[in-house]
């Protein structure tokens, strides 16, 4: 009985250090993921988002536009930066990953977005963003398959009710 328990124990602690390993392993991929739409954005041509992106995957930008597939999503970056976003720059923060399934991740990325002006004339200063991507992983391949896009509020952080909430 001693044996088998010592058995089990050593099978359940080598599952829980491979899964974890695995998670390690599969944040570095999703963040190389994220890195190539960042390369995307400097080239100002999101053509490669075929490599990193299901062709269902959909996005909501920063004032509410729904692009509802990976053809739409590309054809609105590729527009939007030949009008507003050719001189803008875009610099990852942090990115924070956390797994739903061994096939679902849920990734928190915050950026520091350059001004822009709008099609419209409007001089946006430079933000904070925070975007929620959510990647699922096919054929042994992390890809996006969704997004949306925030600019954070600085004047509301500071009325963040979780800020006062007690750490107990």
């Amino acid at each position: 009985m001693k044996y088998l328990l010592f058995i089990l124990a050593t099978w359940g602690f080598s599952t829980f250090t491979c899964l974890a390993q695995n998670q390690e392993q599969d944040k570095a991929i999703i963040e190389g993921q994220i890195d190539l739409f960042f390369k995307d954005w400097e080239n100002h041509n999101f053509e490669n988002m075929v490599n990193y992106a299901t062709e269902d995957s959909d996005w909501v930008n920063v004032v509410g536009m729904w692009w509802k597939n990976r053809k739409e999503v590309i054809y609105a970056h590729n527009v939007f930066h030949k009008v507003m976003f050719r001189n803008t720059k875009l610099t990852k923060t942090s990115v924070h990953t956390r797994f739903i399934t061994k096939d679902v991740a849920v990734v928190r990325l915050y950026w520091h977005m350059g001004e822009y002006t709008t099609p419209s004339g409007n001089l946006h200063d430079e933000a904070e963003n925070i975007a929620m991507m959510v990647f699922v992983k096919k054929a042994e391949k992390w890809l996006l398959t969704a997004t949306e896009n925030l600019v954070i509020e600085e004047v509301a952080q500071k009325s963040n009710p979780v800020n006062r909430m007690s750490k107990e």
